[in-house]
């Protein structure tokens, strides 16, 4: 019966060997659901958050994903709107990955509110002066625009196929996606900036204030949130794909594609680190001092929020990346391009840790210290929960979905029809789109 269910012309393992992989996940799926539920249950006095700390690793970790997930909306546009067809091969990955990403800040959003049962509070009682209003509102219509793109994957499964009502209805629908594509950019477009506009209104966190760009409502930090997500999510698309090549043992995606994303990328991240460095810049020489400050005050604490955690954000986490990946020499080492999306990742988590965490940590009064902040472990498993819930559903999409429309290709089944093998593939190659 699973063998039924795997895509045709391919290969996997071996049932036992699924099923013991999703058991060890799921056990570490399982420590986090009961984290989560004793955050429901006896409330946010499980967690370590304070009253400086009212925002912590729950708030990073949904910022976090959100950037990283955000190679799904930018890759569907290069698609979709620009024309770079090559990358209909890795666009079902990004889809997923997205789609992962999304559901998972939702996720950590819906334990964080601490009452999800009110959480329809958002949208019936809007607070429309609160762009983390917008935020919700935006998130919440993309990730439904996700579904509706990942939804055409799951009826490409062979048993789903068969069904006549299916078959048309994942045929209609990706001939539709291309408007969902534009409307899921502009969603993440407002969703991704006002998340770092957020920060950029805090008028009494000097580390994290920005003033607005020519006198308009959005300070920097709107567009520098948008322009990394863009520059970073391709990455961590790129690397996860890596990945998965790794664990599986197979070529999933040719080189011409993994090399025009990682282009991409590169030049985003190349451009976006400059903007970011320009910002830096005219916040220690302008927007520090109005305000009373010397820049360095922001980084006494030398063990965890030094000089050095700039220098690892914007030097190695940035430049470096950026320029390995501009490169062609570099962006077609295998060794190299892994190693700038790795750095690429850690990067754009880096500029999130520092927006949430070092922004509370830092003293704002005289008479205030540094104030560290050490997550309880309930928050821990809750941070982690996503991760385990994206392994699993990566391993099911994996076993179960085209996916990769040129995986037949690249690993031919031994004793396979390749005439038989050719003829399918053009029906496995439905792409998704992504908005």
């Amino acid at each position: 019966m699973d063998s039924a269910l795997i895509p045709e012309g391919v290969k996997r393992c071996a049932l036992w060997k699924f099923l013991l992989g999703l058991a060890v996940v799921g056990g570490v799926l399982v420590w986090g659901i009961i984290a989560m539920l004793l955050c429901w249950i006896k409330g946010l006095n499980q967690t370590n958050m304070n009253d400086y700390y009212g925002f912590a690793l729950w708030i990073w970790a949904d910022l976090a994903v959100i950037a990283l997930g955000g190679g799904a909306f930018f890759s569907g546009l290069l698609k979709y709107v620009f024309g770079k067809d090559d990358l209909k091969n890795i666009i079902n990955y990004a889809v997923l990955i997205g789609f992962i990403c999304y559901s998972s800040a939702l996720l950590i959003l819906a334990i964080d509110v601490g009452q999800p049962l009110r959480s329809w509070f958002i949208f019936w009682h809007a607070n429309v002066h609160s762009m983390l209003t917008e935020v919700a509102f935006c998130l919440s219509c993309y990730f439904a625009v996700l579904t509706i793109e990942y939804i055409p994957l799951i009826l490409e499964n062979r048993q789903i196929d068969k069904v006549p009502f299916f078959h048309n209805l994942g045929h209609n629908m990706h001939s539709t996606m291309a408007i969902f594509a534009a409307t899921g950019a502009f969603l993440s477009f407002f969703h991704q900036g006002s998340l770092g506009g957020v920060a950029g209104v805090l008028f009494g966190r000097p580390f994290a204030y920005r003033e607005s760009i020519l006198n308009t409502i959005w300070p920097y930090t709107f567009f520098l949130f948008t322009w990394s997500a863009a520059a970073y999510g391709p990455s961590f698309t790129l690397f996860i794909t890596w990945l998965t090549e790794k664990i599986t043992r197979k070529k999933l995606v040719k080189n011409n594609t993994i090399y025009l994303l990682a282009k991409i990328s590169g030049w985003m991240i190349l451009t976006y680190i400059i903007a970011k460095s320009a910002d830096t810049l005219y916040w220690v020489y302008q927007t520090a001092p109005a305000k009373g400050f010397n820049w360095d005050f922001f980084f006494q604490n030398n063990a965890l929020y030094g000089k050095w955690i700039l220098f690892v954000e914007i030097i190695v986490c940035g430049f470096v990346p950026g320029l390995l990946l501009v490169f062609k020499s570099s962006r077609e080492n295998s060794f190299l391009r892994v190693a700038a999306t790795f750095l690429g990742i850690i990067g754009v988590s880096l500029n999130r840790w520092v927006m949430v965490l070092q922004t509370m940590a830092a003293p704002v009064m005289p008479f205030d210290t540094w104030q560290l902040y050490i997550p309880s472990w309930q928050e821990v498993a809750t941070t982690i929960l996503p991760v385990a819930y994206g392994v699993i559903l990566i391993m099911i999409s994996y076993r179960y979905l085209p996916i990769f429309p040129q995986e037949r290709e690249l690993n031919p089944v031994e004793g396979a029809d390749p005439d038989h093998a050719h003829a399918a593939a053009p029906h496995i190659g439905h792409e998704a789109t992504v908005a």
